[in-house]
């Protein structure tokens, strides 16, 4: 008996497990259910998509949206029409919200906010404190939890956990992978005078790479002391990839697409306190090491880091200008970009956002284009030729750093669960978002 598919995607190129080839992609009950020449399948609906490249849906691994506590610029529904207009499938969100996120209703509230308010799939970090650690266990277990998050340096509320002793007790009390913004407190505190009022260039002399190297180092000592496993989030030095190479039994690495565009001092005379962020832009020897780190495998995924502030915020004169950027819309042009432009390939790129989350965090039935998976699916024109602009951006700040940027390479479509929710730039029907599913806290039935 022939089988008739719910959706057929038909003419384009899959980039997948097999490679890159033209196929077919059958959708049934929101899972991928072919994929080979389906030109005589049955469909409810069948989509032309000649031309144009079928991804893994993208997964923004790193995204702060605001919500509970600063939805004046961004909330969770904001922050999902944003992901979904950028080709992004997937977004995990960070605990650093008011109230943080450091119990289990705090993370419940967080998914029940998110679900059917949020155009793609969700998770949500648990934040570590000092005096939380007795219920971190309690927290990694919820359902739509990815993990912990350790804030060793620039945390707000009671997030900061700096203290040797304190991450310790942190990694002994949980199971799951850890991820932590790693910058050494002590140092930043040390040289907190060489921010200079109105000189915002001289944020990566203040938070320069030594605060990430020490941090770094310490970090691995105390994970390898623990026997627990780390992420490392939005890299920014050079001289880090080499250390975390030595350290992949226990370690994974996160960069950012603006560490990888963006360098020191272009960055800081053209955007002024919009290319403010933690750690920060350094120079353009620490781009190339990062992208030296892309190309020897060191690098495990791409996080957004999306971190919206009002124009008004970031406005106010520097230090007291906040550090953040918005930039889960963007992640997929500026990165197709750097494809066209030689410094990736298309395959690493599906590596660093769909096949690395799911190695990393053990997301179940995600991160890949084959059968019996979740029908998430980037769908992107490598030829569209674009300029990002502020007035495309829906995150409710309203600007992007890559404001009047060209890029060749365009997100076309975002499907989610066999669910078409953006195409050609346009959301569509309502937002169906659900909580992701993890292989390390699955439902018992």
């Amino acid at each position: 008996m022939s089988q008739t598919y719910d959706l057929v995607f038909r003419g384009g190129t899959v980039v997948n497990q097999d490679g890159t080839g033209k196929a077919d992609l059958a959708v049934k009950d929101g899972r991928i259910a072919a994929i080979g020449d389906l030109s005589r399948a049955a469909a409810a609906e069948t989509v032309d998509v000649t031309g144009l490249h079928l991804l893994p849906g993208v997964v923004d691994s790193q995204v702060h949206l605001r919500e509970p506590g600063n939805e004046h610029k961004e909330d969770l529904e904001s922050g999902g029409r944003a992901a979904a207009l950028g080709g992004v499938t997937a977004v995990f969100e960070m605990p650093n919200t008011k109230p943080p996120t450091t119990t289990p209703e705090a993370l419940a509230d967080k998914v029940a906010r998110a679900r059917h308010r949020m155009y793609c799939d969700f998770a949500f970090y648990g934040g570590a404190t000092t005096e939380n650690v007795d219920i971190l266990a309690d927290i990694e277990r919820e359902p739509g939890c990815c993990g912990i998050k350790i804030f060793m340096g620039s945390s707000t509320g009671n997030l900061l956990v700096d203290k040797d002793e304190d991450v310790l007790r942190v990694l002994k009390a949980i199971r799951r992978r850890a991820a932590i913004h790693s910058e050494d407190e002590a140092r930043l505190r040390e040289r907190r005078e060489l921010a200079l009022l109105g000189h915002v260039d001289t944020h990566h002399v203040w938070r320069d790479a030594e605060a990430a190297i020490l941090c770094t180092t310490r970090l691995l000592r105390l994970a390898r002391e623990a026997g627990k496993r780390i992420h490392v989030l939005h890299v920014s030095t050079a001289d880090e990839i080499p250390i975390l190479a030595a350290a992949k039994d226990i370690a994974t690495v996160e960069v950012t697409p603006q560490h990888l565009t963006l360098a020191a001092p272009e960055c800081y005379e053209a955007l002024g306190t919009l290319a403010q962020m933690n750690p920060p832009i350094r120079g353009h020897e620490h781009r190339d090491g990062l992208w030296a780190g892309i190309a020897s495998g060191v690098v495990d995924v791409l996080g957004s880091d999306h971190a919206p502030h009002t124009i008004e915020e970031k406005e106010q004169t520097y230090p007291k200008s906040p550090a953040g950027m918005p930039g889960v819309q963007t992640l997929v042009p500026v990165m197709l970009n750097h494809v066209n432009e030689g410094r990736l390939t298309l395959q690493r790129f599906v590596d660093l956002t769909s096949a690395g989350p799911q190695r990393i965090f053990g997301m179940s039935r995600k991160g890949r284009l084959a059968v019996g998976y979740d029908a998430d699916i980037t769908v992107v024109d490598m030829a569209a030729t674009r300029v990002i602009e502020d007035k495309w951006i829906a995150s409710k700040c309203g600007w992007t750093p890559y404001n009047g940027m060209k890029v060749k390479g365009w997100p076309i479509g975002t499907v989610v669960r066999g669910r078409r929710v953006m195409w050609d730039d346009e959301l569509q029907g309502a937002a169906t978002g659900e909580p992701i599913l993890f292989v390390e806290n699955l439902p018992r039935h």
